[in-house]
């Protein structure tokens, strides 16, 4: 009588053990929604839940084209694959600890990152797409021989100089200091000098031929 206590006892103290195993594993291997803030991006949420930069794949996951684009509100899937079984302990208390730790990792991050996520969403509005777009066909375009007139018309301005300043002209093509908004960066010359020549001339060499003509553009 006393093994055939044990024995039954055996049993089901194991089918226990294996059906928590069985349990915990579906579980763990469950994907995981998550609905998008304000701030976010997708390799922050990457990096999160998974503390790797795959991002791509979290986009090809949800269908989105554009992985620099997501919306407050969206829901994303978040493919788990099991990891969290392999490196978790079977025990329901010890995971209810790891998601307190997660969600606590994840708040720190993003508080860390919160200023630089608001900057950049500041700067992705409407107009700096169209003017980012305006300056990637400009920089394209500018091959060849307007290339040329660009450098050409450069010299004739300032020796190629982006710090000569001739009154209110400044930089490297003699431009108008209201064009440049303030903004005397190399970068920021380049750009306005590729839109102003653009919607004037609709090109450099065009740009040029009008200079030598009247000794300006």
């Amino acid at each position: 009588m006393k093994l055939n206590k044990f024995t039954k006892f055996s049993v089901a103290f194991l089918s226990t053990i294996a059906l928590g195993t069985i349990a915990w594993t579906t579980a763990a291997s469950a994907d995981e929604t998550y609905t998008v803030k304000s701030g976010d991006t997708l390799s922050a949420i990457e990096y999160n839940f998974k503390h790797d930069t795959n991002f791509q794949q979290l986009a090809k996951t949800n269908n989105i084209s554009d992985a620099n684009v997501i919306y407050v509100g969206q829901k994303l899937v978040i493919k788990t694959d099991g990891t969290a079984a392999q490196t978790s302990t079977a025990t329901q208390s010890s995971q209810s600890t790891n998601t307190a730790n997660t969600q606590s990792t994840q708040n720190t991050q993003n508080t860390q990152s919160s200023q630089t996520t608001q900057n950049t969403a500041k700067s992705s509005t409407t107009n700096t797409y169209k003017n980012t777009a305006k300056t990637t066909s400009s920089t394209s375009t500018t091959t060849g021989s307007d290339s040329s007139a660009r450098a050409w018309i450069a010299n004739k301005e300032s020796g190629g100089s982006y710090t000569a300043t001739n009154g209110q002209y400044i930089g490297k093509y003699q431009l108008s200091s209201s064009y440049l908004n303030g903004d005397y960066s190399a970068a920021n010359q380049e750009k306005v000098a590729n839109s102003y020549v653009a919607s004037r001339y609709g090109s450099w060499s065009a740009a040029k031929a009008f200079w030598q003509a009247n000794g300006w553009y």
